[in-house]
């Protein structure tokens, strides 16, 4: 396929959103773990550590609530921006039929 026919094909454009909503949820992903892993609670000493159900507070909101929340907002993009599009070429169909 060349760069015309994916230019006028609906479906690029169709991925290429979807990417930049995976790209921009990974960056959130990776600033909630990086803010709560580095941040004030986790720079704390260790004396000082706050624990929910056995776990420092740092590490349950940077991975067990993280992984929630993360859980939370794919699959809300994926319900609400996401389309369901097909992989056949449609030339390729044509000529089959043909």
């Amino acid at each position: 396929m060349d760069s015309n026919k994916q230019r006028k094909d609906p479906r690029f454009k169709i991925a290429v959103k979807e990417a930049w909503i995976g790209i921009g949820l990974v960056l959130f992903n990776f600033a909630w773990w990086f803010g709560f892993a580095y941040g004030p609670l986790g720079s704390r000493s260790v004396e000082n550590y706050q624990f929910i159900l056995g776990l420092p507070a740092w590490f349950f909101y940077s991975c067990v609530a993280g992984f929630i929340v993360m859980a939370i907002l794919v699959i809300l993009a994926v319900k609400l921006f996401f389309k369901d599009v097909s992989f056949d070429d449609e030339e390729e169909g044509e000529a089959e039929i043909k």
